[in-house]
């Protein structure tokens, strides 16, 4: 009986460990990514729309990763199909007739987004004053479950936060009641951050991997938990601010270290990794506020997106550990399970050390 468990958590740790180390570039977590800015007038509604450029490549003619004026006078026809097509505006039961323009790009240099992404203004007009809106955005690369839109609405002064994914596509806008359906967004978007965010995983995974009983697994995923949400919402409300190629170089050297004491396994290091826990957590929890800091989140709505976020964040987070905590006891019983916790270690020191030079040294 003993030895199929084994197998079990073998397979299971060796296919988290794999997934884990796959390449994260920086800027990885924007890949697919698209941020909008909605203002809902009267009989208007005018959207700045900053989206990957591979979503439309017919258009970028000269492969440079941007679509320029030239470019978008020479495809308008076909952008303003494209983009109506997946991104509509309707007010019983009739779409907003839709024209296109570029936009300057507000976007940030520290992501290296200038490079990947363009940004049109999207005008959707109607002959008659509209009553309430109906959104749905469908701007997404097919099978890739990972794409998310960050969006910011206003109407009449009233701003509120949407997250749309491919599981959530479709918001209702009423011009005298609230927006529906932002919080779950959020919540969904944390979810995805940390569970696609391989360094994030790696890190969680090395720290299991020196070995804890059930009160010092409960004190490492606390300590973890307390201090990336200090951060988080320090650097969301823009109390703290970092470069992004620090965050992320400090990220990689924190698996680097944990990696490192696993390998000495010194029994004080089991005694004092939640504090050494706290202390990277507080680096981690500002490589999760990336996505939130660049929606540049309004006060009116900044309280409720960052709870949802965060918890999302915590339920990633508690799979993770559950799932690796699983395998390693499948494995309690195998002879060389201290030796294969030792070349996890390794891996994972090994992985800290590429990504660090790849971020600290080339910044990708």
């Amino acid at each position: 009986m003993r030895r199929p468990l084994v197998r079990i958590g073998l397979a299971m740790l060796v296919g988290v460990l794999l997934w884990s180390l796959l390449p994260v570039p920086a800027d990885a977590h924007w890949a697919d990514q698209a941020v909008a800015e909605i203002k809902v007038g009267k009989a208007k509604v005018e959207m700045l729309l900053t989206f990957p450029t591979g979503f439309a490549p017919w258009a970028d003619d000269d492969r440079d990763g941007q679509l320029s004026s030239t470019e978008i006078d020479r495809h308008r026809v076909d952008l303003e199909r494209f983009l109506g097509e997946r991104i509509r505006f309707t007010d019983r039961d009739t779409n907003g007739d839709l024209t296109i323009e570029p936009a300057q790009a507000q976007l940030r240099s520290s992501l290296n987004l200038s490079v990947s992404h363009s940004t049109l203004r999207l005008v959707y007009q109607w002959p008659v004053p509209v009553q309430g809106l109906a959104l749905r955005y469908d701007l997404f690369v097919p099978g890739v479950p990972t794409a998310s839109c960050l969006a910011t609405i206003v109407v009449g002064g009233r701003v509120r936060n949407v997250v749309f994914t491919p599981e959530h596509r479709d918001v209702a806008i009423s011009l005298g009641g609230s927006i529906t359906g932002a919080a779950a967004g959020f919540v969904l978007l944390g979810i995805r951050h940390i569970i696609t965010g391989y360094d994030h995983v790696l890190f969680l995974i090395s720290l299991l991997m020196l070995g804890a009983g059930l009160r010092g697994l409960l004190k490492i995923v606390t300590a973890f938990t307390v201090a990336h949400s200090i951060t988080l919402s320090l650097a969301v409300l823009n109390i703290v601010a970092l470069p992004t190629r620090w965050i992320e170089s400090a990220i990689a050297a924190s698996i680097i270290y944990v990696a490192a004491d696993n390998l000495r396994r010194q029994q004080s290091a089991v005694r004092s990794r939640w504090l050494i826990t706290f202390g990277f957590g507080l680096v981690h929890g500002l490589g999760f506020a990336s996505i939130l800091r660049e929606l540049d989140l309004p006060r009116a709505g900044v309280v409720t997106s960052l709870v949802s976020f965060n918890m999302g964040v915590e339920i990633g987070q508690i799979a993770v550990v559950v799932l690796v905590s699983l395998c390693l006891w499948l494995l309690r019983m195998w002879p060389k399970e201290t030796l294969f916790r030792l070349w996890v270690s390794a891996a994972a020191g090994a992985a800290g050390v590429v990504w660090f030079v790849q971020r600290a040294v080339f910044g990708s």
